[in-house]
């Protein structure tokens, strides 16, 4: 899929680095000439991840053939709804779009038709699909790719932060087209078109049954009371991080938490002494953590938390040997199936078929494992119609010869 090229840098925008929108009138001229610009638009968004609370995106970069680049700023103009009317009709070009999607429709930008270059590349095969490497690649020429993990809350945000901003878009639109002609060329363009508008069709994530429990470490807390405390300090950096606008792992880190709830400290002195409440941010709120740990320590059996919660979904599949080895054979079968697949058509296993998928259809199969019932069982998983033509017989197949040798 690669070819031997000669790599040049890309270190200036063609039309130099655009100044930054933050009001109404320069809102309003830049969407005019969106509007009257021509084919599709390469989007990109920055935010603030480990910075601040949230996913808020704090610069939205974009590039269409006619109308130049232009950068955005959010916070300033927090309603980018009449720029999403100005280019409904057009094709969005994003990389990695799951990850821009969510902050873009916060700020009323909704694409109704997209191409995803990241997307593109893992259904073509590409080892690599990060945008620089992507972009090295395929055009042969190389994106400086430094500032991608900076605080993009920072204003004003400096010149050589906005010149990488505006280069991620500069060329989104020549990678698309290489892509999509490369994905004309293999017979998977099809494939790609169900992928983006998977893609957009997937409603945001429902927020998650006590978040809490996500706390990097929790395993290591074995008591109902200890959990707690990992729920109370939890809940009120949450609370704290929130009003603070400030990531939570900045305002306590999870280690603090789980080492609270395993030494269950009784005093200040005796919270200063863990190492991770030491931070700046921890001694600020060394009351109200204190006070997480009494409330949790008060708390009357009746209103300790669960060990654990029920899944909706099978075990880890680690655990289906010991209980349930028919349905460890079933899986062993399946991954099978769909890893020869997967090579054959040169992608990730987990791009062919949904691994969750996988999982459900062989934990709880259908009783027939005829080919129609098996892509039945697929559709309602969530598996597009190029995924399901591509294994659902093959899987029945497998599947179906363990059940006549009593294997299952």
């Amino acid at each position: 899929m690669t070819e031997e090229r000669t790599v040049e840098p890309l270190l200036e925008p063609r039309e130099g680095i655009p100044p930054v929108i933050a009001d109404a009138d320069g809102l309003a001229r830049m969407v005019e000439r969106f509007a009257a610009g021509g084919g599709p638009v390469a989007v990109d968004a920055e935010r603030a991840s480990g910075y601040r609370y949230g996913n808020r995106a704090y610069l939205v970069q974009l590039r269409r053939a006619g109308a130049g680049t232009a950068l955005i700023d959010p916070i300033a103009c927090p309603d980018l709804s009449a720029l999403d009317a100005a280019v409904a009709e057009a094709e969005i070009v994003l990389h990695a779009a799951s990850q821009d999607l969510p902050c873009l429709l916060e700020v009323g930008f909704r694409p109704r038709e997209m191409f995803d270059t990241e997307l593109a590349g893992r259904l073509l095969g590409y080892e690599r699909v990060g945008l620089g490497t992507m972009v090295e690649t395929v055009l042969g020429l190389r994106l400086e790719k430094g500032h991608s993990a900076a605080d993009w809350s920072t204003r004003p945000l400096p010149e050589d932060w906005l010149r990488y901003a505006a280069l991620d878009v500069e060329v989104l639109v020549e990678l698309r087209d290489v892509l999509h002609a490369q994905l004309s060329e293999s017979g998977k363009l099809e494939w790609a078109r169900e992928e983006f508008a998977a893609v957009l069709d997937t409603p945001p994530p429902a927020p998650r049954s006590d978040p809490w429990r996500r706390t990097s470490g929790i395993h290591k807390v074995r008591s109902v009371r200890a959990l707690a405390i990992v729920r109370e300090l939890w809940l009120m950096r949450d609370r704290i991080a929130r009003e603070a606008d400030l990531a939570p792992g900045r305002v306590l880190p999870d280690a603090a938490i789980v080492t609270a709830a395993l030494e269950g400290p009784r005093t200040k002195k005796a919270l200063t002494e863990i190492s991770a409440f030491t931070g700046r941010s921890a001694r600020r709120h060394m009351s109200d953590w204190l006070a997480a740990v009494h409330r949790a320590r008060t708390l009357p059996d009746s209103q300790l938390p669960a060990p654990s919660t029920p899944g909706d979904g099978p075990p880890p599949p680690n655990r289906w040997a010991d209980r349930d080895p028919a349905a460890a054979k079933r899986l062993a079968a399946a991954r099978a199936v769909v890893a020869a697949l997967a090579d054959e058509h040169h992608m990730p296993t987990e791009n062919l078929l949904q691994p969750d998928a996988v999982r459900r259809l062989t934990w709880e199969p259908p009783d027939d494992l005829d080919d129609e019932t098996v892509a039945g069982r697929l559709r309602a998983l969530g598996a597009r119609e190029w995924q399901i033509s591509l294994t659902a017989h093959p899987i029945a197949k497998a599947l179906s010869r363990l059940r006549i040798r009593g294997e299952i």
